[in-house]
This record gives C-alpha cells, structure tokens and sequence, in this order.
C-alpha cells in the first residue's frame, strides 16, 4: 500500500459525476477518481471548514465509530475492476481491526472528518498510472 493524499476536488454542479484526485504523498503518481455530487459536496465542505448545524451523513457515520469506541486507522484504495474503484475503512474497536467494504468516495469523505490516513494499493496505482 501506498500513502495518497488528497489533491484536487472538481464539483461541476451541472454535470455529474465530480472528480476528485490523489497523489502519492512520497512520490508524482497521481489519479483522478470519478464520485457523486453529494460525496464531492461532503469532502469540499469538510475541507473548507464548512460547519452544518446538524450532522450530514457522514458526519453521523464519523461520530457513530467514534461513539461506539472505535476509530479509523486507515482507508484503503484496494481494487480497481471494470472501471470501478474499490476501498475500505480499517476500523480498530476493542483492540480489534475490522476491514468495512466502502465506496472510496464514502471513505474519503470519512477519512477526511477524522484526519484518517489514505492508501492505495500498488497494483492500482500501476494500472491507473500507465
């Protein structure tokens, strides 16, 4: 696994799907992943501070681990198949890790409401970065 950051989010409102980019932390390679407009929304407001006065989706999942005593270790990156990205959220609870299936736009949004480092793995990195 490779550690990615955030780079670039691009929200067209008048077409979807919205783009949003990583980039190896230590390295040049970089992607763009395509998401949804509400995702897009969610991580660029969460990013820009952007307070609501009641928890959006994501915030409700955040504040849902980490009311039941767990916290998110990492996202990962994992699979690209048919054009379709693949991630999941490692979340330790209880001293245990437990691997959650998750859209990567999803755990991004997540990742980025609890300072959770991303990863990518290596084999998605090459096929994507040809």
């Amino acid at each position: 696994m490779v550690q990615c950051e955030l780079v670039r989010i691009m929200i067209t409102e008048t077409a979807d799907p919205q783009v949003i980019v990583l980039k190896e932390v230590d390295g040049e390679r970089s992607f763009p992943i395509l998401i949804g407009i509400s995702e897009a929304i969610a991580i660029d407001r969460k990013i820009k501070g952007y307070e609501p006065a009641r928890p959006l989706t994501h915030d409700l999942l955040a504040s849902v681990v980490t009311s039941l005593g767990g916290a998110v270790e990492r996202v990962e990156v994992c699979g690209l198949r048919d054009n379709t990205f693949y991630a999941r959220l490692l979340v330790r609870q209880n001293g245990e890790l437990v691997e959650v299936d998750s859209r990567p736009s999803d755990a991004i949004a997540l990742a980025v409401r609890l300072d959770a480092p991303i990863f990518v793995a290596e084999e998605v990195l090459d096929e994507v970065c040809q």
